[in-house]
């Protein structure tokens, strides 16, 4: 695709913000330099420090030239850079984490179809899904201290984040099961 947008001095730009956590054959990284495609990634979302502000445009000279017009000086400390160099290092980290969080998306998605909900799709952190009661479900999650994500486009759709420990998914289940769980 991005070779055919680069035919028609087009430009591709796909969003790998959870790349790190899937399978490098999915990413179209390798393919670079590529005229017309511009990879995006971000640091935080898989390594959970948002607040580092480190992120990535990977593209070749042309599109990164681009970029630079575009955007300007983007500042980046030395210590978000060397705390990026050393999380990207230590890759056990990178796949105990993402097949951890397969595992934990899973029994999500086996508790949301348990409670009558339907997966719509998701990533490495979080798993779409829809229920016809879920403005309610949503209220009834947030006073438990569960936040989700709803959108108001999509009414009956809810974001879930993966639980991380067992008492979440404890917790979780309680509150969608109608139980009053308190923290």
């Amino acid at each position: 695709l991005a070779q055919k947008m680069a035919a028609r001095n087009g430009l591709l730009i796909v969003d790998e913000a959870f790349m790190d956590l899937l399978p490098r054959e999915k990413s179209l990284a390798p393919h670079l330099p590529l005229p017309g495609l511009i990879v995006l990634r971000s640091f935080g979302k898989t390594f959970g420090l948002a607040g580092l502000r480190l992120g990535f445009a990977l593209c070749g000279p042309d599109e990164a030239r681009k970029l630079r017009a575009a955007l300007g000086p983007w500042a980046v400390s030395g210590a978000a850079v060397e705390i990026g160099i050393k999380a990207y290092e230590d890759r056990d980290w990178l796949t105990e984490s993402a097949a951890r969080l397969e595992r934990d998306a899973a029994r999500l998605d086996a508790l949301l179809r348990a409670t009558g909900f339907e997966i719509l799709g998701g990533a490495p952190l979080f798993r779409l899904a829809r229920h016809a009661e879920a403005p309610k479900i949503f209220e009834r999650l947030g006073a438990g201290g569960v936040l989700t994500r709803p959108f108001s486009a999509k009414p009956d759709w809810l974001r879930f984040g993966i639980p991380h420990r067992d008492r979440d998914f404890v917790r979780l289940a309680k509150i969608l099961s109608g139980e009053n769980f308190s923290a």
